[in-house]
Formats: structure tokens, C-alpha cells, sequence
């Protein structure tokens, strides 16, 4: 049976750059030809380049990741991720970053149970780190706007017109249309200024 080595590359945004992770993949002696890759989020597991790896992937073949978070955003993730992998699909993984995460050199019992353990405890620190920066932004949130800081778009300044206009419209004398025309809105913006509750 031919097997193949794969790589998957994951960045969480569009300004991460994957090209560390693709490095780390050619050392290891990943062809480019084998690499998938996701740049988008990992909040949940829609990602089409990982996709297509599961469909290809065969058992005896290997899947090179740089960290175990690239399998996903929480521990059940990984772990679903990893078994699949492992269970069905019996491939091996390499974890580039943690040499422990190697399922190629540990087909026996030991082995095996060593990076099943190593895996459990990685994924609980992984989402255990994220909680805790999702708790320090809100905390910090929370702090900021007690200070009085102000988050969102700044409110678009009302043209000096548009009272004028929003009495025309309501007494029916101009169409919300007309009066957004005049003003340079959209109806839409127009609309919405004329029902807020707040003064102009």
C-alpha cells in the first residue's frame, strides 16, 4: 500500500500568515502537493481544505500538524478530531511541536496510552488558555466602559436639514424617498433617524 504523508495548515484570519507552519511541514519532508490549509476561523469545524484531507486520508497514512489546536478550537473538538483520525480513519498523527503526540512510533499499548494522555491534558490547558483570555477581554470591557468608553461606530452627525425634513414627513407633506435624496442618505438611514427616540 502506498502511503502518503499529509500536512494541514490552519490560520485563524486572513492576517495570520501561514508561512511558519508551512515551513515546519517541508522539514519534515511534506511534499506541498499534500499540504491542506484553512485560513479562516476555528470556531467551528466547516473548513474546506480540512475536509477534503479527512476524505483523502487513508489508514497507514500520516497527518503532520505544527500544534494540536489546528485540530480545533476546544478540547471535545480535538478530541473528536484526533479519534476520528486515529479510530477510523487509523491514521497516525505527528504533532510537530510535541514529539510526545507521535502515533507512528507508538502502535504498541504504552504508546498509545502515553499520547492519548498527553493529547487529554494539552487540549484542557488549550481551552483553558482561551477561556481565560475570553474572561480577561471582557473583564477589561467591563472595566472600559465603566470608565466610560464607548464602543462601536461613532454616530453619523445629522445634517443640519433634517429636522426640517423629518417634520415634512411627518406630516406627510415629503416621502421618507424624497427627504433621503435630499439629505444624501440611504431611505433605510433616513428611516431609522426618523423613529429614534432621540433628539435631533
Amino acid at each position: 500500500m502506498n502511503q502518503k504523508v499529509y500536512g494541514y495548515i490552519r490560520v485563524s484570519s486572513k492576517d495570520q500568515n501561514e508561512d511558519r507552519q508551512r515551513v515546519a511541514m517541508r522539514e519534515f519532508g511534506v511534499q506541498d502537493r499534500y499540504v491542506f490549509m484553512d485560513k479562516q476561523s476555528g470556531k467551528n469545524f466547516e473548513r474546506p481544505g480540512y475536509q477534503t484531507l479527512i476524505r483523502k486520508i487513508k489508514p497507514a497514512d500520516t497527518l503532520v500538524i505544527k500544534s494540536i489546536d489546528r485540530l480545533g478550537r476546544n478540547y471535545e473538538e480535538i478530541l473528536e478530531q484526533w479519534r476520528i483520525l486515529t479510530k477510523e480513519k487509523q491514521a497516525a498523527i505527528v504533532v510537530l511541536d510535541m514529539p510526545l503526540l507521535d502515533t507512528r512510533q507508538g502502535k504498541d499499548l504504552t504508546g498509545m496510552l502515553i499520547a492519548d494522555i498527553v493529547l487529554q491534558l494539552l487540549s484542557y490547558v488549550a481551552q483553558t488558555e482561551r477561556e481565560f483570555i475570553r474572561q480577561r477581554q471582557a473583564e477589561g470591557i467591563a472595566a472600559a466602559k465603566a470608565r466610560g468608553v464607548k464602543f462601536g461606530r461613532k454616530p453619523t452627525e445629522r445634517p443640519k436639514e433634517f429636522a426640517d425634513l423629518r417634520y415634512a414627513w411627518e406630516n406627510g407633506q415629503i416621502s421618507a424617498r424624497n427627504a433621503a435624496i435630499q439629505l444624501g442618505i440611504t431611505h433605510r438611514t433616513f428611516l431609522k433617524w426618523a423613529t429614534e427616540d432621540t433628539p435631533v
